[in-house]
């Protein structure tokens, strides 16, 4: 499976810090959530998550606007940076994480498989990151764990706050 170093380091590092983190999931199904509740102590940082996988979730549930997903998609920069920034506000943690993309076996949105965008909302902050990723849907969606951990593993790298 993965090497949940990561997930480690980034829950330490909040933990130290005071800090939470909430996740907003789409392709990722729940694997985000469940990477981070594998660490032992998670509870002192992971607030919980929102699986938004149908449209209409992450516009109910995650404050995502009806808009916003008309004119760029749910496979979009734009949607992801949504998705954080409801799940930070409606779980009321320190950071936001999210995920959006098409892990298979069809395109959607005229997107191809492995597309992704992951997103960060914390403390003055949102970003985003897109992915072009291969393999088979559990390795796509693995790979888009692993790869908005590490969004956060850099912004804390960033500001010093990483041990």
């Amino acid at each position: 499976m993965w090497e949940p170093s990561i997930a480690v380091r980034v829950l330490d590092s909040l933990a130290r810090r005071g800090e939470t983190v909430a996740t907003a999931e789409s392709l990722t199904g729940g694997l985000l959530a469940a990477l981070l509740t594998d660490v032992p102590g998670a509870s002192r940082s992971f607030v919980g998550g929102v699986v938004s996988y149908a449209t209409r979730i992450k516009v109910s549930a995650l404050d995502v606007p009806a808009d916003l997903v008309e004119q760029h998609g749910v496979v979009s920069q734009e949607c992801a940076e949504a998705m954080a920034c409801g799940v930070r506000a409606r779980l009321d943690a320190t950071w936001g994480l999210a995920t959006t993309g098409v892990a298979g076996p069809d395109e959607q949105e005229g997107q191809s498989v492995g597309t992704v965008w992951v997103a960060l909302a914390g403390p003055g902050l949102v970003a985003a990151h897109r992915l072009e990723l291969r393999g088979d849907r559990l390795m796509i969606r693995q790979a888009t764990c692993e790869a908005v951990l590490a969004l956060l593993v850099d912004h804390l790298r960033e500001e010093g706050a990483l041990g």
